[in-house]
C-alpha cells in the first residue's frame, strides 16, 4: 500500500470523516544524472554552511523565516501545527457547487482521499465516506474546501471518482493571470473576416474528428523515442558506469486523525437557522435603506517572503 502524505479528516457541517491523503499522479518524466565530463562521475549537490563551508546533516537543519535582512524566526513542525491545529488536520468543506461551473484552469493537482483503516469502533467513518461520495455523485456537486498541506493553505475541490473521493488542489483566483494584457481578437466573429462558409467547414472538421474521450489512447511518444535511443546506445556499448549517489531519507511525517461522526440533521438545522437569520438581517437592512456592503480584501504577503518546505 502506498504511503500517505497527510492524515486528518474531511469536515462538512458537523460531520467529520477520518481520511488519509495519497498521491494520485505518477509523473513518468525522464531523469538524467549530471556527470563531470572529465571522469564521468555524478555531480553531488551538498547542503553546506554558507559561513564555514562545512556540510550540514538533515538533523541539524531547521526552518527559519527571514523577518529582516540576516535575522530569522525559527519555526519547528510543532510550531506550524500549533498555529492552527484544525487547519492542519482538516479538509474543511465550505461550499458545494456544480462541477460544470468550475473552469478547468483552476484545477492543479489531484490526490486520493481514503478512509483511515477502520477498527471495530470506527466503522462509521467508512459509512460517512460513502455517504459523502454518493451524495456528491447524485447531485453533480463538488465540495470546495480549504486544506493545509505541509506549510501552505490550498483551496481544493472534493469530488467523486469511481470508488474514491478525490481532492483536487486548485489555484486561487489571484494566482491566475488575466488575458486582458494579451493582444487577443474580440468575440465578434463577423468583424474578423470570417465568412459563414469558413465557419461551417471548421465546424464540420471538428465534428468529423470528434470521438469518445479515452485517455489511454494518448502516449508520450517523445519519451518513447528518447528511450529507444538510450536502448540503442546501450546495445552499441556507448555506456559508462559511474557510482550512484546515496538516496536521501524521506523525513515526511503523518499528522493525527480525528474520529467524530456528527449528525446530518443537526448540520442541516444549523444551516437553515443561519439562512433564516441572514434573510431577516437583509430585510431589516433593506427597510433601513442600507444597500451598500463593504467587501474585505485579504492582504497578500510580499513576494520577497520565502515559503519553507
Amino acid at each position: 500500500m502506498p504511503r500517505s502524505i497527510w492524515k486528518g479528516s474531511i469536515s462538512f457541517g458537523l460531520v467529520q470523516i477520518p481520511v488519509a491523503l495519497y498521491a494520485a499522479e505518477e509523473p513518468n518524466e525522464l531523469h538524467f544524472t549530471q556527470l563531470d565530463r572529465r571522469n564521468m562521475t555524478p555531480i553531488r549537490y551538498e547542503r553546506v554552511n554558507r559561513e564555514t563551508g562545512e556540510p550540514v546533516s538533515w538533523d541539524d537543519i531547521i526552518r527559519g523565516y527571514p523577518y529582516e535582512k540576516g535575522e530569522y524566526v525559527v519555526m519547528s513542525d510543532e510550531d506550524l501545527r500549533r498555529a492552527n491545529v484544525e487547519a492542519t488536520q482538516t479538509v474543511d468543506i465550505l461550499d458545494f457547487v456544480d462541477a460544470s461551473e468550475i473552469d478547468p484552469m483552476y484545477y492543479e493537482k489531484p490526490y486520493y482521499l481514503a478512509p483511515t483503516s477502520p477498527n471495530s469502533k470506527k466503522k462509521s467513518s467508512v459509512t460517512a465516506y460513502v455517504l459523502l461520495r454518493e451524495a456528491l455523485r447524485k447531485t453533480g456537486k463538488v465540495g470546495i474546501a480549504k486544506v493545509v498541506i505541509r506549510t501552505r493553505e490550498h483551496i481544493a475541490a472534493v469530488r467523486p471518482h469511481g470508488r474514491a473521493l478525490v481532492l483536487n488542489l486548485m489555484r486561487f483566483a489571484h494566482e491566475l493571470r488575466s488575458d486582458e494584457e494579451l493582444d487577443l481578437p474580440e468575440m465578434d466573429v463577423e468583424g474578423k473576416g470570417l465568412g459563414k462558409r469558413e465557419l461551417e467547414m471548421a465546424e464540420r472538421l471538428v465534428a468529423e474528428m470528434a470521438t469518445e474521450w479515452k485517455p489511454e489512447k494518448y502516449k508520450d511518444e517523445y519519451r518513447d523515442d528518447v528511450m529507444k535511443l538510450i536502448e540503442k546506445k546501450v546495445k552499441s556499448g556507448q555506456t559508462t558506469t559511474p557510482a550512484e549517489p546515496e538516496e536521501e531519507e524521506d523525513h515526511r511525517r503523518d499528522t493525527g486523525t480525528v474520529d467524530l461522526i456528527a449528525l446530518l440533521k443537526k448540520s442541516l438545522g444549523e444551516k437553515g437557522a443561519k439562512g433564516a437569520k441572514v434573510a431577516n438581517d437583509d430585510k431589516r437592512a433593506d427597510d433601513a435603506g442600507s444597500k451598500v456592503r463593504k467587501a474585505e480584501t485579504p492582504k497578500r504577503k510580499g513576494s520577497g517572503s520565502r515559503r519553507a518546505a
